[in-house]
């Protein structure tokens, strides 16, 4: 019977519910989920030797007559052991099975088959074959599966092998009927890759190591192509839409920032003028401002969100959390005060909590959320930064010319819609700032619709983060530098990876049994356990608080009743408080000047990206400071994850190293990102990223609407559906 893609598992014969079942743990429910199951490594059992040329130690595939085969139990721990007895025309070889007592049933004397394995050595110096696979053939010339080929092995899971998959993959593959190439015959030829049927024999049953790796690279090739057309297409549908025409007064930004009590640096103009030379055209800007921590990306947005007012245009400066939004309006205060009151535009914090609007003369006042609304669909607001808020039920913009969007590349399309409700349809520029450093392969394809500015420097008198591991053996001496920090003044903050381990089942004894996950947590240090242990007896001496995910958001005080997050960090800000103990919480919007250390506990168990914007939290100050790794892991891998982030001079540098040591979801994750894990594993070779560009150019060339592919497009709408870039 043939199969589609799309025929269910356990709708074909071979496969019983028990199989199905085990198939479902690894995601595979369809044919072609159980076909995009490619193999993660090859077993070459392609080469048949005699017995008489077998070696100790060699993996190695034979062809002979079963002999004899014998079930025995071992009078140690009751084990069976099956031995069979194989010959061919140069000799005879006993092979061995552990616990697999079937075996004595199926490999009968006087059958022919094939055995696969590793060739080892007895107590009594005789070579055997050990726990081999094995193939019963109905000739010698028989097409095998499992031996004298190149062998799959595919990701497994508890009772289903990649013998069991390989069983499973062959007759599916001989029923499937027969797939339409979508992929336009020149880019296959162009690029020399093979169709997709052959592909699919080639990826899981090759001939030999070439056509595994071309067969290989078409599938990781099929996806960044698919995302690159995507990318390419929304990028030109963006170009055909009007945007508001916001033109600068050259002269008057120059008095601006003559105001302003520091320079701006070379990338810091360099990518205000890119902003600026975007929105004065009528095509929409779509660019992503990339920046380490505290390299004056949010100056640099603040300053075009006051050339768009100065043109009559209002901004919407959306944060994904209450903290960065006010962090945000602290920083534009600060600045807009620096500049005469002719030139301060109205601008305005709304998030779910909060409506407080700062006027010309440095005036500020809290209003009814109802009221500040009214103000910004009036016009009388020109900036307004907020949250999700900016986009409820109910909120409009009267001219809405600009927006900036932070740590959320991918807010856009819908989000953007709703706030482009406007009477002239015009289209507003847009602006998204990122603080995680992005390599070149992800520029290319996950951000492919969008243009990139860079700041590539610190502001000047910014000083440079000094980052130690520190072993288990340096616990105490860090411990002896922090203190000397705080007997100083200055304040730390001690990140860890969990809130609290749970407690540990028991059995009927009384004893802890834990089970493999909570053995692992055991390790990993939780707030809980790292405030108790600091506050009684590290730092008995000082003011230690305590910060995570299950405190309230606002309302009480952390020094007079039930913290909150927004309490807890007030008091660490005002320096009321000498060491905060907190979760990933700080990882994003929390600017403390004052503290210089960041010390990480369980650094390893972070990921690269998520240890930069650690870092990042200190040296924001006058101050020198210090980030410290803490880890009691003697993983070589962790160690030079860790020697990465130490060394690295940027986060540019440490972006690109982040991809090799880890691959992309390390960066974003690959839940968040919505990339499929094959193209997300392909983001690691620039090659092929390059490859799959100049293919999407190519046939957007010959056709942008993709009516002379009607395969394409309808694969490239089957895609788009799938992911979730935003």
């Amino acid at each position: 019977m043939k199969v589609s893609l799309s025929t269910p598992l356990y709708s074909i014969s071979n496969i019983g519910e028990k199989f199905a079942k085990r198939l479902e743990k690894l995601g595979l429910g369809t044919v072609r989920d159980l076909l995009r199951h490619f193999p993660s490594r090859y077993e070459d059992f392609s080469k048949i030797y005699k017995i008489s040329e077998l070696e100790p130690g060699q993996h190695a595939t034979i062809q002979g007559t079963v002999e004899d085969v014998r079930l025995r139990k071992s009078w140690r721990r009751g084990m069976a052991i099956v031995q069979a007895d194989i010959s061919d025309e140069t000799g005879t070889i006993k092979a061995v099975w552990f616990n697999q007592p079937y075996i004595s049933n199926v490999l009968r004397p006087g059958r022919i088959a094939n055995f696969a394995g590793k060739i080892s050595v007895s107590e009594d110096n005789e070579i055997y074959l050990s726990h081999p696979a094995y193939e019963i053939l109905s000739n010698k010339n028989s097409e095998t599966k499992h031996t004298a080929r190149l062998v799959p092995i595919y990701p497994e899971t508890r009772g289903l092998t990649s013998k069991g998959l390989r069983f499973l993959m062959k007759p599916v593959l001989d029923n499937l009927a027969t797939l339409i190439e979508w992929i336009p015959e020149e880019i296959l030829e162009t690029n020399g890759f093979p169709e997709v049927n052959r592909a699919l024999r080639d990826i899981h049953f090759p001939k030999d190591t070439d056509d595994a790796l071309i067969a290989k690279k078409r599938f990781e090739f099929e996806d960044l192509f698919l995302l690159q057309i995507y990318n390419l297409q929304r990028k030109f549908k963006i170009s055909k839409e009007r945007s508001p025409v916001i033109k600068t007064d050259i002269e008057k930004l120059k008095e601006i920032l003559n105001e302003l009590p520091f320079k701006l640096t070379e990338s810091q103009k360099k990518s205000l003028w890119e902003i600026i030379k975007d929105i004065e055209r009528t095509k929409p800007m779509n660019r992503l401002l990339q920046g380490d921590v505290g390299s004056g990306k949010t100056v640099v947005a603040a300053l075009a969100a006051l050339i768009a007012s100065e043109n009559g245009y209002q901004t919407a400066f959306m944060a994904p959390t209450e903290v960065l939004a006010r962090q945000h309006f602290a920083t534009l205060k600060k600045l807009f005060s620096k500049i005469g009151p002719d030139t301060q535009p109205t601008t305005a914090l709304l998030t779910s909590s909060e409506a407080r609007a700062f006027y010309q003369n440095d005036l500020e006042a809290t209003l009814k959320k109802a009221d500040l609304i009214k103000k910004i669909k009036g016009g009388e607001i020109k900036i307004v930064i907020g949250t999700h808020a900016l986009i409820q039920k109910g909120m409009s913009f009267r001219e809405l010319g600009f927006i900036v969007v932070d740590e959320q590349h991918r807010f856009g399309v819908k989000q953007r819609a709703v706030l482009t409700q406007n009477p002239k349809k015009l289209t507003p520029h847009f602006l998204s700032m990122s603080a995680t450093p992005i390599p070149r392969t992800l520029t290319l394809t996950i951000f492919g619709d969008l243009d990139i500015s860079a700041i590539t420097e610190l502001p000047a008198g910014r000083i440079n983060i000094t980052t130690k591991t520190v072993e288990p053996g340096k616990r105490q001496e860090a411990y002896e530098f922090m203190r000397k920090e705080i007997k100083s003044g200055r304040q730390v903050f001690v990140i860890c990876p969990r809130i609290e381990v749970k407690d540990a089942a028991e059995d009927g004894s009384g004893a802890a049994v834990l089970t493999p996950r909570q053995k692992m947590m055991r390790e990993i240090k939780s707030v809980k356990e790292e405030y108790e242990k600091l506050s009684r007896k590290i730092f008995p001496d000082f003011r230690v608080a305590m910060l995570h995910g299950q405190l309230p958001a606002r309302g009480g005080s952390a020094s007079g009743g039930k913290p909150t997050k927004e309490s807890v960090m007030r008091d660490f800000r005002d320096g009321k408080t000498d060491v905060l103990v907190s979760t990933s919480v700080v990882e994003v919007g929390v600017d403390v000047p004052n503290a210089t250390v960041m010390m990480i506990e369980s650094a390893e168990r972070f990921g690269l990206a998520q240890l930069y914007q650690f870092r990042g939290r200190v040296g924001g100050g006058k101050h020198k400071s210090y980030c410290l790794l803490f880890t009691d892991s003697d993983s070589k891998s962790a160690a030079t994850r860790l020697r990465a982030v130490a060394e690295a001079k940027n986060g540019f540098e440490l972006a690109e190293a982040d991809l090799k040591l880890r691959g992309p979801g390390e960066l974003f994750g690959e839940i968040q990102t919505g990339m499929p894990d094959y193209a997300m594993r392909a983001l690691q070779d620039i090659e092929l990223v390059k490859m799959s560009r100049e293919a999407a150019v190519s046939a957007l060339k010959k056709d942008v609407n993709l009516q002379t592919y009607p395969s394409l497009k309808t694969k490239l709408a089957e895609f788009s559906k799938n992911i979730h870039l935003e």
